[in-house]
């Protein structure tokens, strides 16, 4: 299950956030962490001080195999 927390709630300067490459030169787009060996972080990029979004690392792979699947391609416009 999801958590949402507070950016100031992390150790900033040990977490390496990353940006997809197909992001736009406006910063619409969410990057993503690794907070610990077991937990995901997903951040707004135009927010960066804005909640992030942690996740099981479980639960995260999950996801991000639906995706690559298709799963999701009918909520695209």
């Amino acid at each position: 299950m999801s958590e949402r927390t507070a950016a100031q709630e992390l150790p900033s300067s040990e977490i390496a956030w990353r940006k997809s490459s197909y992001s736009g030169p406006h910063g619409n787009c969410v990057e993503v962490a690794q907070l610990s060996v077991d937990r995901i972080g997903l951040r707004n990029s135009r927010d960066p001080q804005g909640a992030v979004l942690t996740f099981a690392r479980a639960e995260f792979d999950v996801f991000v195999g639906a995706i690559k699947h298709g799963c999701f391609d009918s909520l695209m416009l």
